[in-house]
């Protein structure tokens, strides 16, 4: 039959509950104890630590330790708060702030509707096809369809455009 060989990293995990004695002690575990000297030397360091925490012997309070921390709890729950935004601490305050704020956007908002035409500017502004900024615009606009394009073939797009009267006119 195979025997069942134990790694270090589930020895790891079983060696606080050993040295506690809360784990049994099998006889794989004691094989990789007797053979790995790291698991064994663990073991034996939190077998020491164990024992001191066992010695160690919690300080009495002071007799008057319950008396002066109630009086200073006291004292604090009386004192003022004495930053500017302490207030906010508290919910209803924050609370109604914030109904504050939300029923002031509200109503901007109201009075103020958001402009449904946009600012004028070059770009967007009316201007009349067949002077030079119109025909330039237009080209702005249609630089994806001029770009795909080859002048140096026949019936290519620029070709096909309708030139305009005034244009011609004016050489």
């Amino acid at each position: 039959m195979k025997e069942k060989i134990m790694k270090c990293t589930e020895i790891r995990e079983l060696l606080p509950d050993l040295a506690a004695g809360l784990a049994p002690v099998t006889p794989e575990l004691n094989d990789h104890l007797r053979a790995c000297a790291a698991c064994a030397g663990t073991l034996d360091e939190f077998r020491k630590t164990m024992a001191l925490l066992d010695e160690w012997q919690t300080p009495e309070p002071s007799p008057y330790f319950d008396v002066r921390l109630r009086a200073r709890l006291r004292e604090e729950a009386t004192q003022q708060p004495s930053a500017w935004w302490a207030w906010a601490r508290r919910p209803v305050m924050a609370i109604s702030l914030a109904i504050v704020i939300v029923a002031g956007v509200t109503v901007f908002r109201i009075e103020h509707p958001p402009r449904t035409n946009p600012v004028p500017t070059l770009a967007n502004a009316n201007i009349e096809p067949g002077t030079a900024v119109g025909d330039l615009q237009t080209l702005d606009k249609n630089h994806d369809v001029f770009a795909d394009s080859d002048p140096d073939t026949d019936g290519s797009l620029l070709d096909d455009l309708q030139v305009q009267k005034d244009v011609d006119a004016n050489p």
